[in-house]
Protein backbone atom coordinates (compact mmCIF):
# COMPACT_ATOMS: atom_id res chain seq x y z
CA UNK A 1 0.00 0.00 0.00
CA UNK A 2 2.77 2.06 0.63
CA UNK A 3 4.85 1.52 -2.56
CA UNK A 4 1.39 2.62 -4.18
CA UNK A 5 0.75 5.76 -2.56
CA UNK A 6 4.39 6.85 -3.23
CA UNK A 7 3.89 6.43 -7.27
CA UNK A 8 0.98 8.26 -7.32
CA UNK A 9 2.50 10.84 -5.22
CA UNK A 10 5.34 11.08 -7.76
CA UNK A 11 3.23 11.03 -10.48
CA UNK A 12 1.15 14.10 -8.98
CA UNK A 13 4.56 16.00 -9.43
CA UNK A 14 5.75 15.05 -12.91
CA UNK A 15 3.47 17.85 -14.41
CA UNK A 16 4.96 21.18 -12.27
CA UNK A 17 8.48 19.38 -12.05
CA UNK A 18 8.01 19.18 -16.12
CA UNK A 19 6.78 22.27 -16.88
CA UNK A 20 9.10 23.94 -15.19
CA UNK A 21 12.13 22.55 -16.99
CA UNK A 22 10.36 22.88 -20.19
CA UNK A 23 9.87 26.95 -20.10
CA UNK A 24 13.74 27.13 -19.37
CA UNK A 25 14.69 24.32 -21.95
CA UNK A 26 12.34 24.25 -24.67
CA UNK A 27 13.40 23.73 -27.92
CA UNK A 28 13.33 26.91 -30.59
CA UNK A 29 11.01 25.52 -33.16
CA UNK A 30 9.52 27.33 -36.51
CA UNK A 31 6.41 26.45 -35.64
CA UNK A 32 6.24 26.65 -31.74
CA UNK A 33 5.28 29.42 -29.72
CA UNK A 34 7.54 29.81 -26.71
CA UNK A 35 6.14 29.54 -22.93
CA UNK A 36 7.18 33.29 -22.77
CA UNK A 37 5.41 34.82 -25.52
CA UNK A 38 2.33 32.56 -24.53
CA UNK A 39 2.54 34.29 -21.16
CA UNK A 40 2.70 37.88 -23.03
CA UNK A 41 -0.66 37.00 -25.11
CA UNK A 42 0.54 35.67 -28.45
CA UNK A 43 -1.60 32.80 -29.62
CA UNK A 44 -0.15 30.12 -31.57
CA UNK A 45 -1.05 29.50 -35.27
CA UNK A 46 -3.63 26.63 -35.78
CA UNK A 47 -2.05 26.59 -39.48
CA UNK A 48 1.40 26.45 -38.31
CA UNK A 49 0.62 23.82 -35.81
CA UNK A 50 -1.64 22.27 -38.26
CA UNK A 51 0.68 21.80 -40.89
CA UNK A 52 3.88 20.84 -38.54
CA UNK A 53 2.10 18.24 -36.89
CA UNK A 54 1.28 16.47 -39.94
CA UNK A 55 4.70 16.70 -41.70
CA UNK A 56 6.26 15.54 -38.14
CA UNK A 57 4.25 12.05 -38.57
CA UNK A 58 6.89 9.33 -38.37
CA UNK A 59 9.41 11.65 -39.22
CA UNK A 60 12.14 13.73 -37.39
CA UNK A 61 11.84 17.57 -36.37
CA UNK A 62 15.21 18.11 -38.02
CA UNK A 63 14.04 16.66 -41.43
CA UNK A 64 10.90 18.67 -40.92
CA UNK A 65 12.16 22.10 -40.45
CA UNK A 66 13.21 23.28 -44.11
CA UNK A 67 10.26 21.43 -45.23
CA UNK A 68 7.97 23.62 -43.05
CA UNK A 69 10.07 26.76 -44.10
CA UNK A 70 9.25 26.24 -47.61
CA UNK A 71 5.94 25.38 -47.21
CA UNK A 72 4.84 29.00 -45.24
CA UNK A 73 6.68 30.26 -47.31
CA UNK A 74 4.72 29.45 -50.68
CA UNK A 75 1.78 29.36 -49.25
CA UNK A 76 1.18 31.16 -46.02
CA UNK A 77 -2.26 29.97 -44.48
CA UNK A 78 -4.52 27.69 -45.48
CA UNK A 79 -6.47 29.35 -47.65
CA UNK A 80 -3.58 29.97 -50.02
CA UNK A 81 -2.81 26.07 -49.70
CA UNK A 82 -6.27 24.91 -50.61
CA UNK A 83 -6.23 27.02 -53.51
CA UNK A 84 -2.46 25.62 -54.54
CA UNK A 85 -2.45 23.43 -57.42
CA UNK A 86 -1.65 19.67 -56.42
CA UNK A 87 1.13 19.14 -58.68
CA UNK A 88 3.06 21.91 -56.87
CA UNK A 89 2.39 20.45 -53.42
CA UNK A 90 3.13 17.44 -54.22
CA UNK A 91 6.60 18.64 -55.71
CA UNK A 92 7.26 20.45 -52.32
CA UNK A 93 6.64 17.30 -50.38
CA UNK A 94 8.66 14.94 -52.65
CA UNK A 95 11.13 13.57 -50.01
CA UNK A 96 9.48 13.67 -46.95
CA UNK A 97 8.04 10.26 -47.39
CA UNK A 98 4.34 9.02 -46.66
CA UNK A 99 3.03 11.07 -49.62
CA UNK A 100 -0.53 10.00 -48.08
CA UNK A 101 0.05 12.47 -46.02
CA UNK A 102 0.49 15.10 -48.77
CA UNK A 103 -2.70 14.11 -50.67
CA UNK A 104 -4.62 14.97 -47.30
CA UNK A 105 -2.74 17.71 -46.33
CA UNK A 106 -4.23 19.75 -49.65
CA UNK A 107 -8.02 17.79 -48.65
CA UNK A 108 -7.63 19.16 -45.45
CA UNK A 109 -6.65 22.51 -46.03
CA UNK A 110 -9.78 22.45 -49.27
CA UNK A 111 -12.06 21.58 -46.05
CA UNK A 112 -11.11 23.97 -43.94
CA UNK A 113 -11.18 26.66 -46.13
CA UNK A 114 -14.77 25.63 -48.02
CA UNK A 115 -16.09 24.63 -44.80
CA UNK A 116 -15.04 26.45 -42.52
CA UNK A 117 -13.89 29.81 -43.97
CA UNK A 118 -10.13 29.34 -43.69
CA UNK A 119 -10.81 28.97 -39.69
CA UNK A 120 -9.75 25.45 -38.27
CA UNK A 121 -12.07 24.33 -35.54
CA UNK A 122 -10.82 24.64 -32.49
CA UNK A 123 -12.26 21.43 -30.53
CA UNK A 124 -10.80 17.84 -31.08
CA UNK A 125 -13.78 16.06 -31.98
CA UNK A 126 -14.18 19.02 -34.52
CA UNK A 127 -10.19 18.40 -35.59
CA UNK A 128 -10.09 14.42 -35.50
CA UNK A 129 -13.67 15.06 -38.29
CA UNK A 130 -10.68 16.89 -40.77
CA UNK A 131 -9.19 14.47 -43.35
CA UNK A 132 -5.71 13.18 -42.53
CA UNK A 133 -5.97 13.69 -38.75
CA UNK A 134 -5.91 11.44 -36.59
CA UNK A 135 -4.99 10.56 -32.80
CA UNK A 136 -1.90 12.04 -33.32
CA UNK A 137 -2.66 15.05 -35.20
CA UNK A 138 -5.01 15.80 -31.97
CA UNK A 139 -2.17 17.14 -30.68
CA UNK A 140 -3.46 20.39 -32.74
CA UNK A 141 -6.45 20.66 -30.19
CA UNK A 142 -3.79 20.79 -27.07
CA UNK A 143 -0.89 23.11 -28.81
CA UNK A 144 -3.33 25.39 -31.04
CA UNK A 145 -6.23 25.72 -28.52
CA UNK A 146 -4.78 24.63 -25.54
CA UNK A 147 -7.65 21.56 -25.39
CA UNK A 148 -6.84 19.07 -22.67
CA UNK A 149 -6.13 16.31 -25.48
CA UNK A 150 -4.16 13.18 -23.79
CA UNK A 151 -1.11 13.83 -26.72
CA UNK A 152 0.65 10.87 -27.46
CA UNK A 153 3.40 10.49 -30.25
CA UNK A 154 6.64 8.31 -30.26
CA UNK A 155 8.67 10.17 -27.73
CA UNK A 156 5.76 10.12 -25.50
CA UNK A 157 5.21 6.93 -25.61
CA UNK A 158 8.89 5.85 -24.64
CA UNK A 159 8.38 8.38 -21.42
CA UNK A 160 5.37 7.56 -19.84
CA UNK A 161 6.23 3.76 -20.47
CA UNK A 162 9.48 4.62 -18.01
CA UNK A 163 8.00 6.86 -16.02
CA UNK A 164 5.46 3.85 -15.11
CA UNK A 165 7.40 0.87 -16.67
CA UNK A 166 4.60 -0.37 -18.94
CA UNK A 167 6.09 -4.25 -19.56
CA UNK A 168 2.66 -4.63 -21.94
CA UNK A 169 4.64 -4.70 -25.61
CA UNK A 170 3.77 -1.77 -28.22
CA UNK A 171 1.34 -1.06 -30.08
CA UNK A 172 -1.04 -3.33 -27.88
CA UNK A 173 0.37 -0.74 -24.88
CA UNK A 174 -0.78 2.77 -26.38
CA UNK A 175 -4.45 2.79 -24.81
CA UNK A 176 -2.41 2.27 -21.30
CA UNK A 177 -0.18 4.88 -22.51
CA UNK A 178 -2.59 7.12 -23.41
CA UNK A 179 -4.47 7.03 -19.88
CA UNK A 180 -1.77 6.84 -18.32
CA UNK A 181 -0.95 10.53 -20.22
CA UNK A 182 -4.80 11.67 -18.93
CA UNK A 183 -4.08 11.27 -15.63
CA UNK A 184 -1.23 13.61 -15.46
CA UNK A 185 -2.27 15.84 -17.82
CA UNK A 186 -2.53 19.61 -16.25
CA UNK A 187 -5.79 21.19 -17.27
CA UNK A 188 -4.10 24.96 -17.72
CA UNK A 189 -0.95 24.15 -19.55
CA UNK A 190 -1.93 20.88 -21.87
CA UNK A 191 -0.52 22.47 -25.43
CA UNK A 192 2.83 23.17 -23.10
CA UNK A 193 2.70 19.48 -21.27
CA UNK A 194 2.42 17.85 -24.74
CA UNK A 195 5.39 19.70 -26.49
CA UNK A 196 7.39 19.14 -22.96
CA UNK A 197 6.83 15.36 -22.94
CA UNK A 198 7.95 15.56 -26.89
CA UNK A 199 11.00 17.55 -26.15
CA UNK A 200 11.73 15.19 -22.68
CA UNK A 201 11.67 12.47 -25.38
CA UNK A 202 13.92 14.16 -27.92
CA UNK A 203 16.15 15.60 -25.81
CA UNK A 204 16.79 13.36 -22.27
CA UNK A 205 14.61 10.06 -22.47
CA UNK A 206 16.00 8.79 -25.44
CA UNK A 207 16.24 5.46 -26.50
CA UNK A 208 19.57 4.88 -26.11
CA UNK A 209 21.63 5.84 -23.40
CA UNK A 210 18.91 8.22 -21.83
CA UNK A 211 20.50 11.27 -19.32
CA UNK A 212 18.20 10.35 -16.48
CA UNK A 213 20.58 12.25 -14.06
CA UNK A 214 19.56 15.23 -15.99
CA UNK A 215 15.53 14.36 -16.33
CA UNK A 216 12.88 16.54 -14.65
CA UNK A 217 11.25 14.13 -13.19
CA UNK A 218 13.94 10.86 -12.64
CA UNK A 219 12.34 11.05 -8.93
CA UNK A 220 8.80 10.08 -10.79
CA UNK A 221 10.41 7.41 -12.93
CA UNK A 222 9.87 3.94 -12.12
CA UNK A 223 12.09 2.35 -14.62
CA UNK A 224 15.08 4.22 -13.69
CA UNK A 225 14.26 3.11 -9.78
CA UNK A 226 14.34 -0.44 -11.24
CA UNK A 227 17.73 0.13 -12.67
CA UNK A 228 16.60 -0.64 -16.55
CA UNK A 229 15.60 2.44 -18.67
CA UNK A 230 16.69 1.25 -21.93
CA UNK A 231 14.27 -1.75 -21.52
CA UNK A 232 11.13 0.26 -21.93
CA UNK A 233 9.43 0.77 -24.21
CA UNK A 234 8.63 -3.58 -24.96
CA UNK A 235 8.43 -3.59 -28.36
CA UNK A 236 7.13 -6.68 -29.88
CA UNK A 237 8.63 -8.77 -32.53
CA UNK A 238 9.09 -7.66 -36.33
CA UNK A 239 7.82 -9.11 -38.62
CA UNK A 240 10.63 -10.15 -41.34
CA UNK A 241 9.33 -7.59 -44.15
CA UNK A 242 9.08 -9.03 -47.80
CA UNK A 243 11.02 -8.20 -50.90
CA UNK A 244 9.62 -7.17 -53.67
CA UNK A 245 10.90 -6.70 -57.26
CA UNK A 246 10.22 -4.76 -59.91
CA UNK A 247 12.17 -2.02 -62.89
CA UNK A 248 12.62 1.16 -63.47
CA UNK A 249 13.38 2.67 -67.09
CA UNK A 250 14.71 5.50 -67.46
CA UNK A 251 14.91 6.94 -71.05
CA UNK A 252 17.04 10.17 -71.81
CA UNK A 253 16.70 12.34 -74.67
CA UNK A 254 20.11 13.89 -76.65
CA UNK A 255 18.61 17.35 -74.70
CA UNK A 256 19.48 15.30 -71.46
CA UNK A 257 15.59 15.48 -71.04
CA UNK A 258 14.08 12.31 -68.67
CA UNK A 259 10.69 10.92 -69.46
CA UNK A 260 8.32 10.81 -66.38
CA UNK A 261 4.59 10.34 -65.24
CA UNK A 262 2.36 9.99 -62.15
CA UNK A 263 1.53 7.48 -60.34
CA UNK A 264 -2.46 6.52 -59.51
CA UNK A 265 -3.61 8.85 -56.93
CA UNK A 266 -4.70 5.99 -54.92
CA UNK A 267 -2.14 3.21 -53.60
CA UNK A 268 1.16 3.72 -52.93
CA UNK A 269 3.49 6.72 -53.63
CA UNK A 270 -0.12 8.05 -54.84
CA UNK A 271 -0.04 11.55 -57.30
CA UNK A 272 3.95 11.11 -57.69
CA UNK A 273 5.98 11.29 -60.82
CA UNK A 274 8.35 8.86 -61.65
CA UNK A 275 10.12 7.28 -64.80
CA UNK A 276 8.08 4.39 -65.96
CA UNK A 277 8.49 1.00 -63.25
CA UNK A 278 6.47 -2.39 -63.80
CA UNK A 279 3.54 -3.28 -61.82
CA UNK A 280 5.36 -4.31 -58.07
CA UNK A 281 3.05 -3.74 -55.56
CA UNK A 282 3.45 -4.32 -51.90
CA UNK A 283 1.93 -7.93 -51.92
CA UNK A 284 3.39 -8.84 -55.76
CA UNK A 285 6.49 -8.20 -57.77
CA UNK A 286 6.53 -6.47 -60.94
CA UNK A 287 8.36 -7.35 -63.76
CA UNK A 288 12.23 -7.16 -64.18
CA UNK A 289 13.21 -7.18 -67.59
CA UNK A 290 12.92 -4.73 -70.50
CA UNK A 291 9.59 -6.75 -71.29
CA UNK A 292 8.34 -4.25 -69.04
CA UNK A 293 9.36 -1.01 -70.84
CA UNK A 294 7.61 1.73 -71.89
CA UNK A 295 8.07 1.35 -75.60
CA UNK A 296 11.20 -0.96 -77.60
CA UNK A 297 14.58 1.05 -77.50
CA UNK A 298 18.31 0.09 -76.86
CA UNK A 299 17.53 -0.49 -72.90
CA UNK A 300 20.58 -1.41 -71.21
CA UNK A 301 21.36 -2.41 -67.23
CA UNK A 302 21.89 0.69 -65.13
CA UNK A 303 22.08 -1.05 -62.13
CA UNK A 304 19.76 -1.71 -59.34
CA UNK A 305 18.63 -0.03 -56.04
CA UNK A 306 16.79 -0.92 -53.04
CA UNK A 307 13.78 1.13 -50.75
CA UNK A 308 12.25 -0.38 -47.51
CA UNK A 309 8.73 0.71 -47.28
CA UNK A 310 7.05 0.37 -43.39
CA UNK A 311 5.52 -2.96 -45.10
CA UNK A 312 8.17 -4.30 -47.23
CA UNK A 313 11.61 -3.89 -49.41
CA UNK A 314 11.86 -3.37 -52.80
CA UNK A 315 14.44 -3.93 -55.31
CA UNK A 316 14.41 -2.25 -58.49
CA UNK A 317 16.25 -2.89 -61.31
CA UNK A 318 17.31 -0.06 -63.36
CA UNK A 319 17.47 0.58 -67.46
CA UNK A 320 18.39 3.24 -69.12
CA UNK A 321 18.51 4.48 -72.97
CA UNK A 322 19.33 7.51 -74.65
CA UNK A 323 18.46 8.61 -78.37
CA UNK A 324 16.27 11.65 -79.73
CA UNK A 325 13.39 9.99 -81.68
CA UNK A 326 11.43 8.35 -78.70
CA UNK A 327 7.86 8.64 -78.01
CA UNK A 328 5.92 10.32 -75.61
CA UNK A 329 3.58 8.11 -73.87
CA UNK A 330 -0.16 8.64 -72.52
CA UNK A 331 0.14 10.69 -69.57
CA UNK A 332 3.61 11.18 -69.54
CA UNK A 333 6.44 14.34 -69.90
CA UNK A 334 9.69 14.68 -70.61
CA UNK A 335 11.39 16.71 -67.55
CA UNK A 336 14.51 18.94 -68.72
CA UNK A 337 17.43 18.53 -66.40
CA UNK A 338 16.87 21.77 -64.93
CA UNK A 339 13.34 21.12 -63.71
CA UNK A 340 14.37 17.16 -62.74
CA UNK A 341 15.22 18.36 -58.88
CA UNK A 342 12.31 20.20 -58.57
CA UNK A 343 9.63 17.41 -59.74
CA UNK A 344 7.87 15.19 -57.17
CA UNK A 345 9.98 12.44 -57.22
CA UNK A 346 10.06 10.06 -54.08
CA UNK A 347 13.20 8.65 -52.43
CA UNK A 348 13.26 5.76 -54.20
CA UNK A 349 12.55 7.32 -57.45
CA UNK A 350 15.52 9.34 -57.01
CA UNK A 351 17.45 6.64 -56.36
CA UNK A 352 16.68 4.84 -59.80
CA UNK A 353 17.48 7.94 -61.79
CA UNK A 354 20.62 8.25 -59.81
CA UNK A 355 21.36 4.81 -60.41
CA UNK A 356 21.06 5.67 -64.61
CA UNK A 357 22.10 9.25 -64.12
CA UNK A 358 24.25 10.19 -60.79
CA UNK A 359 23.35 13.55 -59.75
CA UNK A 360 20.54 14.31 -61.70
CA UNK A 361 18.05 14.59 -59.18
CA UNK A 362 20.09 16.79 -56.97
CA UNK A 363 19.92 20.99 -57.00
CA UNK A 364 21.76 22.28 -59.29
CA UNK A 365 21.61 25.75 -57.80
CA UNK A 366 22.93 24.24 -54.43
CA UNK A 367 25.76 22.69 -55.97
CA UNK A 368 26.96 25.40 -58.19
CA UNK A 369 27.28 27.55 -54.84
CA UNK A 370 28.57 24.18 -52.85
CA UNK A 371 31.97 24.95 -55.27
Amino acid sequence: MKAHTSINRGANQVAPALLDWYDAHHRELPWRTSPRALREGVQPDPYSVWLSEVMLQQTTVEAVKAYFTRFVEQWPDVKELAAADTADVMKAWAGLGYYSRARNLKACAEEVAEKYGGVFPDSEEGLRALPGIGPYTAAIAAIAFNRPAAVVDGNIERVISRLYAIATPLPAAKPEIKARVAQILPHDRPGDFAQAMMDLGATICSPKRPKCMLCPVNESCTALSQGDPEFYPVKAAKKEKPLRQGAAFVAVRDDGAILLRTRPNSGLLGGMSEPPTTGWTSRQDGDTTVAGAPFPANWRPAGAVRHVFTHFELALSVWRADGDAFPTPAGAWWSSPDEIPGEALPTVMKKAIEAAIPGATRNRLRLKGSK
